[in-house]
């Protein structure tokens, strides 16, 4: 009769444990996308709309580099996939094209 790997037995939890910090910054990163894509300025004189358009593009891009930056630790990516990454990544990218087209 053979054990499961020490390893394996603890996967599980340890994926739990590092979703938490993934799934909350993919939620910051995703509500800061939205709120990019919701402002929209009353005009060309509106530099309050254009400053919170930059605002949320800044922080949707933070979220979403913190979200590959613990990915890309060799322990986070041991045991979690690269599709946990891939919603916060969409988020900082349609942030970056309104970004650069508010701009």
């Amino acid at each position: 009769m053979t054990s499961p790997s020490p390893v394996d037995d603890d996967r599980g939890c340890l994926r739990l444990v590092l979703a938490v910090p993934l799934v909350l910054l993919t939620l910051l990163a995703v509500y800061f996308c939205w709120a990019v894509l919701t402002i929209r300025p009353s005009g060309s004189w509106d530099d309050d709309a254009y400053a919170g358009i930059a605002l949320a593009c800044v922080l949707a891009i933070g979220a979403a580099g913190a979200v590959v930056g613990v990915w890309l630790l060799p322990s986070v990516r041991r045991v979690m996939g690269w599709w946990w990454v891939g919603p916060a990544v969409v988020s900082g990218l349609v942030a970056v094209i309104r970004y650069v087209g508010a701009g």
